[in-house]
């Protein structure tokens, strides 16, 4: 436990813990609406076409060349 030993002290701990929070919140923010984004309907849907496209693409390359 931090002993004080003058309120500039305490001042500067409770401003460092001010900004700490307010970086938290905004980092909170930021994950949040990138989610909203990765989970999107659209890009959802973007990213099971693009793994459907890569897997008939490899799938018919496979097949041309055991032929």
């Amino acid at each position: 436990m931090k002993v004080y030993t003058s309120f500039e002290e305490i001042d500067k701990d409770l401003k460092i813990l001010r900004l700490k929070k307010d970086i938290s919140k905004e980092e909170i923010k930021l994950n949040y609406n990138g989610l909203k984004e990765d989970l999107g309907f659209l890009s959802v849907v973007g990213k099971a076409a693009n793994f459907v496209i890569k897997n008939v693409l490899a799938l018919k390359l496979s097949k041309k060349l055991f032929k």
